[in-house]
């Protein structure tokens, strides 16, 4: 099956948006609300956390504005998205990232009233030899579309940046 450009978009947005959610279902089926399960012990956990909020939850409690924000920059990159190289296979890629992505947290915020946030990758401070464990240093929880909008947007940077150094540089004649 050959995809056009819109059609490898908007399939790399879907499969993103059905990972994501499937996460998200399997953390609430599983795991009870602020549960967490030490997988790599001093490093990473599994935690069920909510966010209503943006990255590193800021804006917390602003729910309702952040899904209005997420609508509109998913209208905005769909009428614009001519503007990605979208003729080139990473600026597809990146694209159906941040669509899906996008999708998926606006979802969370539709359905749950909350972004569901389940990876949480740290550092367990070792405070001394009688008390080995001390307070955690570490990264927000987050998601696959947290994942899926970084990698889609860096892309997107490195592409941009790749195409500006690739234009040539403009001569001036000497006389």
């Amino acid at each position: 099956m050959k995809f056009n450009p819109n059609g490898r978009i908007a399939v790399l947005a879907a499969v993103v948006f059905a990972l994501d959610q499937l996460t998200k279902f399997i953390v609430l089926r599983y795991m009870g609300f602020e549960e967490q399960k030490e997988i790599i012990p001093g490093f990473f956990k599994l935690v069920h956390w909510r966010n209503t909020g943006a990255a590193w939850s800021l804006f917390r409690d602003n729910n309702a504005i952040l899904a209005i924000v997420a609508l509109v920059a998913l209208i905005i990159l769909f009428f614009t998205r001519h503007h990605f190289e979208i003729h080139r296979l990473g600026g597809q890629i990146s694209l159906g990232l941040i669509f899906g992505g996008i999708l998926g947290n606006l979802t969370d915020r539709i359905v749950h009233n909350h972004v569901i946030d389940f990876l949480r990758f740290y550092v367990q401070r070792r405070v001394s030899d009688v008390v080995p464990r001390g307070p955690e240093i570490g990264f927000p929880a987050f998601n696959v579309a947290d994942c899926a909008i970084c990698v889609g947007v860096g892309l997107l940077f490195v592409l941009s940046w790749k195409s500006e150094a690739a234009k040539p540089a403009s001569s001036t004649s000497r006389t």
